[in-house]
């Protein structure tokens, strides 16, 4: 491998993707020369091939692990000194803002679309590792669910798992969604973010900012969060919050994760949302039936037909949204209802709360209110309304906001699992020959009983059918009231204290 070649291939990728100027050519290499303890350079002959960065990162940081500027061939040691490559060509953050303030002026729509690829053309989002995620759709009573099998987040070797362990603890930022993180080198237990910008916005007369998920689990995957390291929490402002962004980004929907533990999302330390250029299965589905709230007569309310319990508001004015969905949340806060085995709290500890979701169709506002409870019993430790034991096999995450709207994202140990089953269920082996398809047992043994003839042409397509229908039963475990007519009547005495 030529040293200089790759140093001149990635200068050449950074040209063609806009990210720095040919006036910009000497001084990029000289930064690389450095960083890989160069003292000159060699013009080569670079191939007229398309240039694939994976490639030339993974080259670049083999002769960074060859030469000894890093000490260890793990994913972690490769990620943070890879990203330290790509910072060198990304633009300061004040002119990133200009740019995207400038295409704004054109339209959010604009603005985004350029934020969204320099997310990606950064590297950032490693478009690379993105689509390897396994993805496909399933039908269901409640339309077509996604299903996504996550394998862009890496999975950590045991070398890396140590090393972040052994590492020396940080304050410094204080958690993924700090301000801090943009330009940061990262750590072995912190990600490197030389090469993310972050967009300020004001929401809520208050300093709030935008970016990209590093793993898009779906179109524009955005994250919108606080200027502040300050904790989730689900009222008044929440609702104002969020439609502040939407109206300034009419094209994204943006919803929140709950604010309680087991319902909530994975960081509950920091204040953010998530949204994104995508329609939901959830966004598509209908009203099951309408209601009215006394006083609020002029806001079009409704139960959705979702397996979570969901009530959706919807109005051209977002302040009555605002209004009634803060009403309804005062409302759900303090309810009990012991028939349906809802409380508002036990010991002292609150149990509801809502996940919300804004979005705009046409010139009229809408609002999905998420009615959500994490209590637990004897029998289901992890939460009565979250996915069941039976399901554990597939799904034991908690369901945020994401899975809420109807896109499954299941664990990476899935793909192997899948095509170690898919052997067994084809050639008739037993499932004991592999300790991880035990958990699987009950439900291959559904799967042999459901379907005759499986084969090599059609056992993957049967699994992720199968995969899918679990999903949907795991949303409706996670809806505090059932869609059956003693869930609905349940439903309704709630609708009526409203």
């Amino acid at each position: 491998m030529n040293l200089y070649a790759e140093i001149k291939k990635l200068t050449e990728y950074g040209l063609q993707k806009k990210l720095i100027s040919p006036e910009d050519r000497i001084f990029i290499i000289n930064q690389y020369l450095e960083i890989f303890r160069l003292d000159e350079y060699e013009d080569t002959e670079i191939a007229s091939e398309e240039l694939v960065l994976e490639d030339i990162l993974n080259h670049l940081t083999d002769a960074a692990l060859e030469r000894g500027i890093i000490d260890s061939d793990d994913i972690v040691t490769r990620d943070l000194f890879d990203t330290r490559l790509m910072g060198v060509m990304v633009d300061r953050p004040s002119n990133v803002i200009a740019r995207f303030q400038k295409l704004y002026e054109e339209s959010p729509e604009t603005a985004t679309d350029y934020f969204y690829e320099f997310s990606q053309d950064t590297n950032y989002i490693r478009r690379d590792r993105v689509k390897k995620d396994m993805k496909w759709t399933v039908d269901s009573p409640y339309g077509t669910m996604d299903i996504t099998i996550n394998l862009s987040k890496p999975e950590k070797d045991p070398k890396a798992i140590a090393a972040a362990r052994n590492a020396k603890q940080s304050a410094y930022p204080k958690c993924q969604l700090c301000m801090e993180n943009e330009g940061y080198a990262g750590r072995m237990n912190h990600p490197a973010r030389q090469n993310h910008r972050i967009i300020p916005l004001t929401i809520n007369d208050s300093k709030w900012g935008f970016q990209y998920s590093p793993y898009v689990y779906y179109n524009e995957h955005c994250i919108v969060f606080n200027g502040e390291h300050t904790p989730m929490k689900i009222d008044r402002n929440a609702f104002i919050k969020l439609f502040d962004f939407v109206k300034q980004f009419p094209h994204y929907f943006l919803g929140s994760n709950a604010d309680l533990p087991i319902v909530g999302g994975s960081i509950l330390t920091h204040d953010h949302f998530q949204g994104g250029h995508y329609e939901f299965a959830m966004a598509r589905a209908p009203y099951e039936k309408h209601f009215t709230v006394p006083g609020y007569e002029d806001v079009e309310a409704g139960i959705v037909h979702w397996p979570l319990s969901v009530i959706r508001i919807r109005h051209k004015d977002e302040k009555r949204l605002i209004d009634l969905a803060d009403y309804i949340l005062g409302k759900w806060r303090g309810y009990t209802d012991e028939a349906a085995y809802i409380f508002a709290e036990t010991d002292g500890e609150p149990h509801n709360t809502i996940t919300p979701i804004a979005r705009k169709k046409g010139d009229i506002y809408e609002l999905d209110l998420t009615l959500r409870n994490n209590i637990t019993t004897e029998e289901c430790p992890l939460g009565l309304y979250h996915p069941h034991s039976e399901y554990h096999h597939i799904k034991k995450e908690n369901i945020g906001l994401i899975e809420v709207m109807g896109l499954a994202v299941l664990p990476s140990r899935l793909k192997q699992e899948m095509e170690m089953l898919a052997d067994c269920l084809v050639h008739q082996k037993p499932l004991a020959e592999h300790e991880s398809l035990l958990k699987h047992q009950e439900w291959a043994d559904e799967i042999v009983r459901k379907y005759h003839g499986i084969n090599e042409d059609n056992v993957m397509d049967i699994l992720k059918e199968e995969i899918g229908q679990v999903f949907v039963k795991v949303l409706e475990d996670a809806g505090v009231y059932k869609t059956d007519a003693a869930g609905r009547e349940a439903f309704d005495r709630f609708i009526a204290v409203l």
